[in-house]
């Protein structure tokens, strides 16, 4: 199979993610619940994969980096945990549901919620941004890079406009952490949530969120944390005050090999080959009669997804042929993503996203080409 569903998550991962998480699955206790070997070593990744994020992100501190469950879970940690009734935020047409839901849920319990618009290229006007700042306007949550289009947001630029007006930043780093360079500290976030299984290679059921120092976030679950067995109440100290109940010690494991892993190969140049795939599947579908690509592709930095149409068909019906007669695995319909189909212009119909890694071929991408050019011609 021609795996070129990425954005959904990376399939092919470094084999010494594999293996640290076949190791820890033999080995590791429960961290913080005793002083055993196998405790302790659980404790030791676990906190040797809080440097390294750390590290990644710009953040002073390991203790700053939370683990969750996925991008999902720190998103709906984040935005539950710091909006209320009375609050406004701003968000955009660009977010996905793990974005949009919880905000709907406090819209309908009280928060003042504006969705700022994107165009039929899926791009906002940061002005609009700012405009739509009022006097109760407590945050900022924005993706940053679009899940369907591959349009990426200019964090630091939104960054200091929240912190200018005194606003809190949250950010959705699902599609670019661990291929784009993020520093909370000079891009002005307050809170970046990042999911393991996609650009940082790691296994799902991994991701987390890191929170600048002194921001307290009302925890979305408590319970079990290994210390303060005697409070009523759930600790407040970071990292544990956002981690109750067990953590998945063996899929940070491997997210702690998987960060090992690009630390080693170098970000820059697992993004350089997955933007040289994507610009390449690019060129070769645009001026295919009949397909119809969706995005900004008049700025070079962009998270390396293309999405397409052909004619009239159906998305899925399209991503179905694709895998039952080319054996390429694409992503079709909606995306998770309502917003931004209502943008472009593509809710009934869907589309179909192809999205790339740099352990993809060449061979791979002009067998894809291929496959859009013969199914264009059916059309």
């Amino acid at each position: 199979m021609i795996y070129l569903d990425n954005a959904a998550t990376t399939m092919h991962k470094p084999q010494e993610m594999i293996e640290a998480v076949v190791h820890a699955m033999g080995s590791l206790g429960n961290a913080g619940r005793g002083a055993n070997t196998a405790s302790l070593g659980a404790a030791r990744i676990i906190y040797e994969a809080r440097e390294r994020l750390a590290r990644l992100f710009g953040a002073d501190e390991p203790k700053q980096i939370a683990f969750t469950l996925n991008s999902t879970e720190s998103l709906n940690t984040a935005i539950r945990g710091l909006l209320g009734s009375g609050d406004h935020v701003i968000t955009t047409m660009l977010e996905h549901n793990s974005v949009l839901r919880p905000l709907y849920d406090l819209q309908d319990a009280g928060t003042d919620v504006t969705f700022v618009k994107a165009d039929e290229k899926g791009r906002i006007r940061y002005e609009d941004i700012e405009e739509a700042i009022r006097p109760k306007t407590k945050a900022i949550v924005t993706t940053h890079g679009s899940n369907l289009t591959g349009n990426m947001l200019d964090v630091g630029r939104i960054g200091k406009m929240a912190h200018d007006h005194g606003l809190l930043y949250i950010v959705d780093a699902s599609q670019t952490a661990g291929v784009f360079p993020i520093d909370v500290k000079t891009m002005n976030i307050d809170v970046l949530c990042f999911t393991g299984h996609k650009g940082l290679l790691g296994p799902q059921g991994t991701g987390g969120l890191y929170v600048r120092e002194g921001l307290t976030i009302h925890p979305l679950k408590s319970g079990g944390s290994g210390v303060q067995t005697y409070s009523h109440y759930h600790p407040t100290e970071m990292p544990t005050a956002l981690e109750a109940g067990t953590l998945n010690g063996h899929g940070i494991a491997g997210l702690n090999a998987a960060v090992a892993y690009i630390e080693r190969v170098g970000m820059d140049q697992i993004r350089e080959t997955e933007q040289k795939w994507m610009w390449m599947f690019y060129e070769g579908v645009r001026n295919i009669p009949g397909v119809k690509v969706y995005g900004d592709f008049d700025v070079k930095e962009r998270c390396p997804i293309v999405t397409l149409n052909i004619g009239d068909y159906d998305s899925g019906e399209v991503s179905d042929e694709l895998l039952m007669t080319y054996d390429i695995s694409t992503r079709a319909g909606g995306h998770c993503a309502p917003l931004m189909h209502e943008a472009l212009g593509t809710a009934e119909q869907g589309s179909v996203r192809f999205s790339f890694s740099h352990f993809n071929t060449e061979e791979e991408i002009r067998t894809a080409i291929r496959a859009v050019e013969e199914l264009a011609k059916e059309e």
